[in-house]
């Protein structure tokens, strides 16, 4: 596995391991995000080419979120009946925990080689109070890349006091080798029978609902335009998806989500220990980003965002997301990449 670190601008780092496949996987400090993946000689994630330029655009591209992915309704939650009230930072609700967060921090790292795999080891401490959260959360992030083309992102967390951790990684897929390109063609393939309706201010209510009969079924694997040129109430209230969806069984041993390119000569597999995902398609409307020298923006990005789904404060058939004191939990996602020339 070779290793490298050049400057990211910013005093901020960016760090790139290659195996012997030519898989490479690029990371930094600002964030603790994925910067670049490559295969086939094709960039696979969005990214900037400095520090400065997310900086200036968006922070949260590909970045690790935290402490709560997602939305928690009005700022407000209980643990063990009291009552906290977090900053509201996206109209009367807390987004990803609050702005500035984790995708805006620099972190501690360190790089660990080895035969079989390499990777890097992210440390932050999110101070108790931190828009509103109890207690001083520690939190790890290890991006790794195996010699068999896996991308594997490891999250763990411990707190001094019960708190709320829900993280992800903000990471956008686009197969085609071309950024500018939206995502219509590719195929998706979704474990999930069931999926998370939202209601207008982008919070789920609660319920949900069965995928059987609507263009939110992808069990069998189906192109994404199909899911465009449906039309339909939820689609229409985020232009695109931007929904929380339940895997039909939990556990690593499980492939949960395909994501195929246009010429079906690459596909990330998604494999995750979390019981939900949130695909959101870059639904932008006329904004973008130019990035890599392309304007990059609506439809032309996928997330998989694994988490409980955002809500979970509130509904407990969604999952439990408090972090109990002096009790670590940790989070594993996998994302093989396989690809023929």
């Amino acid at each position: 596995m070779q290793i490298k670190e050049t400057d990211f601008g910013q005093d901020y780092h960016l760090i790139t391991i290659e195996n012997k496949n030519g898989v490479e996987l690029s990371v930094s400090d600002l964030g603790a995000r994925i910067v670049s993946l490559k295969a086939l000689n094709r960039e696979l994630v969005w990214g900037f080419d400095s520090a400065q330029e997310y900086l200036d655009n968006d922070l949260t591209i590909g970045a690790t979120i935290g402490r709560t992915a997602g939305r928690i309704a009005n700022g407000r939650f209980n643990i063990a009946e009291k009552t906290y009230q977090v900053s509201q930072n996206s109209g009367p609700h807390n987004l990803h925990g609050g702005m500035p967060g984790f995708e805006s921090a620099k972190w501690e790292y360190t790089i660990l080689n080895g035969e079989n795999e390499a990777s890097v080891l992210f440390r932050l401490t999110s101070p108790d109070g931190t828009h509103g959260f109890p207690g001083n959360l520690e939190v790890e992030v290890r991006h790794t890349l195996t010699r068999d083309n896996l991308w594997r992102v490891t999250t763990r967390g411990v707190t001094d006091e019960a708190t709320l951790f829900n993280p992800t990684n903000h990471v956008y897929f686009n197969l085609s080798g071309d950024l500018s390109e939206t995502i219509d063609q590719h195929s998706l393939y979704l474990n999930s029978n069931s999926f998370a309706p939202i209601i207008n201010s982008g919070i789920t209510d609660g319920t949900k609902a069965d995928v059987r009969g609507t263009p939110f079924d992808f069990q069998q694997e189906k192109k994404i335009i199909d899911f465009f040129n449906s039309r339909q109430p939820q689609s229409e209230i985020v232009d695109g998806i931007d929904h929380p969806f339940f895997f039909k069984q939990t556990g690593l041993r499980f492939m949960q989500a395909k994501l195929t390119s246009p010429d079906e000569k690459l596909a990330i597999e998604l494999f995750t220990d979390r019981p939900t995902v949130v695909l959101f398609s870059g639904n932008f409307g006329k904004d973008y980003y130019l990035m890599r020298g392309k304007k990059v923006g609506r439809h032309q990005g996928l997330t998989f965002e694994t988490q409980f789904a955002p809500g979970a404060e509130r509904f407990s058939s969604f999952g439990n997301i408090v972090l109990p004191a002096d009790f670590p939990k940790e989070t594993i996602t996998e994302y093989k990449i396989n690809f023929k020339e």
